[in-house]
């Protein structure tokens, strides 16, 4: 994988994790207490961190999923795996890497995941 797109890719990451980040602090009170006496450069890493159990009650499922994998494909970038399947090795399209940015697995095995998941 080209590093231009690898970069890319690591700024879409980043870019979605600040949007779930920001998305907290608008709607949630005790969210924005927490990060309110925060360094603006920290608020990035917020998610990471393990600051108190306020944040993890104030994240939706959802939000937390995607939180999570968004985590997870940024350590797969620092670890050279980006990009590869999580199941099988083989390279992820880089149209699906754009389109979900935090995809773990190629269209093949993630369609024959969800197929046993019915």
């Amino acid at each position: 994988m080209d590093h231009e797109f690898v970069a890319k890719m690591n700024e879409a990451l980043k870019v979605l994790k600040q949007e779930i980040v920001s998305n907290l602090i608008v709607s949630n009170e005790d969210f924005k207490e927490i990060v309110e006496g925060m360094d603006p450069k920290d608020l990035a890493d917020v998610a990471s961190d393990d600051i108190d159990r306020k944040m993890i009650e104030a994240i939706g499922s959802q939000d937390l999923k995607r939180l999570r994998l968004i985590e997870s494909a940024l350590t797969r970038l620092q670890l050279g795996k980006y990009g590869l399947c999580v199941k099988c090795g083989k390279r992820i399209p880089q149209e699906r890497l754009e389109a979900i940015p935090y995809a773990l697995m190629c269209i093949e095995c993630k369609t024959a995941e969800e197929r046993r998941n019915r």
